[in-house]
């Protein structure tokens, strides 16, 4: 489950050391979780990115939350302390082994009542739902963000907030096609066709941010958005 773009940042390396040890630290069971994830090399989002999902939804407070992709449940965990009362995460994964481990931590971390981890293939569960949700949070196969865009889209709120990561792939996706490993393609792609669709469309409000692997954020304008045909 390694992700080598974790470690291949867009911004200067000095830059992201500062960001990552100067900024405040998590404490308590999820900085344990954080700090063992990182020793482990479990893909979990860098702290510059946890710290600015902090600040994003200590101001959004979202009642309703969606995460494509668990891993060991440490984002869905820290995602629950920022909810508005009474507020829930409903996440997904399809990985036994990230399944069990999130479950526990789940758990372990107190916050099991405030979060439903559902098991299987995004691409299937995402119809089932209804939402809307104020806030989702995708971090996932990046080869299916183009995939999951109008599932995400149908399930947010006009004015919700769709937070995309690793988008930028160390820098990559602005590489030419023929220059990038065939086994790395699809996701060069489909993470451009992705990029274009949201930064272009006129009902979608976009901004990239240089976090960690890049993050996007897309803000919906309308209730149902119309999307071009993948490619």
């Amino acid at each position: 489950m390694r992700n080598e773009m974790m470690h291949r940042p867009v911004v200067k390396p000095e830059l992201v050391e500062f960001m990552r040890e100067k900024q405040k630290a998590l404490t308590g069971g999820l900085g344990a979780l954080e700090g063992d994830a990182h020793k482990r090399g479990v893909p979990v989002i860098p702290h510059e990115t946890v710290v600015f999902l902090q600040f994003l939804l200590g101001q959004l407070r979202p009642k309703e939350v969606l995460e494509i992709g668990t891993a060991i449940g440490f984002s869905a965990s820290l995602m629950t302390a920022y909810l508005a009362e009474d507020g829930h995460v409903t996440t997904i994964d399809r990985y036994e082994v990230m399944i069990k481990e999130a479950k526990e931590n789940f758990q372990r971390l107190g916050v099991a009542d405030k979060v439903t981890l559902l098991e299987g293939q995004a691409a299937e569960i995402l119809p089932t739902l209804s939402g809307p949700y104020d806030f989702i949070f995708m971090d996932s196969a990046k080869s299916k963000y183009i995939e999951f865009l109008p599932e995400c889209l149908r399930l947010l709120r006009k004015g919700g907030v769709l937070m995309v990561d690793d988008v930028f792939q160390a820098g990559t996706i602005l590489d030419p096609l023929e220059e990038i490993p065939r086994k790395n393609r699809a996701i060069h792609r489909k993470l451009n066709e992705f990029l274009d669709v949201v930064m272009t469309h006129p009902q979608l409000t976009s901004t990239l941010v240089p976090l960690g692997d890049g993050v996007i954020l897309i803000t919906k304008e309308a209730d149902e958005i119309e999307l071009p045909q993948s490619k």
